[in-house]
């Protein structure tokens, strides 16, 4: 009987995109395990240690840091984040795919590993959404950011788009119903690729 090694499926995109919302669904489904990052910053009201992040303290980061533990990591605002290796090799290696909803440059490091099972694993999809006129209409939809919050997340999002052609997969949003048809048409494709399945 063969057996099937799990994926590693990489998704990023400008806020606003709709990829947390995806990735968050496919997890919520039971189809793939959410890849659960750790963070420096403390936890804000609702968040479960272990749910929604790994909270450590900056010295167990660091220790865990210089260990080469992470797959990826980044400083943001002054608190450090990254995704545990182990955390991801345990899932695929027993055939559990794993969706990690990161950034672009959390993204160039996860290809930049040399670990094979990471290699064999990876899976990476942009989301962008279909116009600029739509990201702004996402961005301002809260009603609750300053004009001046809105046109920096506006900048910030125009600059991560500029990175789409590094991934294998693009998803041009669309409705959240017919993005989550065709993210799961992707894992399904994925989960029956030759390379996948071990003798």
């Amino acid at each position: 009987m063969s057996a099937r090694t799990g994926m590693l499926l990489v998704v990023s995109g400008p806020s606003g995109s709709g990829k947390t919302t995806l990735c968050r669904r496919l997890a919520d489904s039971g189809e793939v395990r959410y890849s659960i990052s750790c963070t420096t910053r403390s936890p804000r009201p609702g968040e479960v240690n272990g749910r929604d992040y790994h909270f450590l303290t900056r010295a167990e980061f660091e220790s865990k840091l210089a260990a080469g533990e992470f797959l990826e990591h980044a400083e943001v605002h002054g608190n450090l984040y990254g995704s545990l290796k182990s955390e991801v090799l345990e899932h695929i290696a027993s055939g559990l795919d794993v969706v990690m909803d990161i950034d672009v440059q959390g993204a160039d490091q996860v290809r930049d590993c040399t670990d094979p099972g990471i290699r064999r694993a990876f899976v990476d999809l942009f989301v962008k959404p279909p116009s600029e006129v739509e990201l702004l209409t996402r961005l301002s939809g809260r009603g609750t950011d300053s004009v001046e919050v809105i046109s920096l997340r506006m900048k910030n999002a125009l600059e991560e788009m500029k990175h789409w052609e590094k991934y294998t997969y693009l998803l041009v949003s669309a409705s959240r119903d017919d993005d989550f048809g065709r993210f799961l048409s992707l894992l399904n494709a994925e989960r029956m690729r030759v390379g996948r399945i071990l003798g």
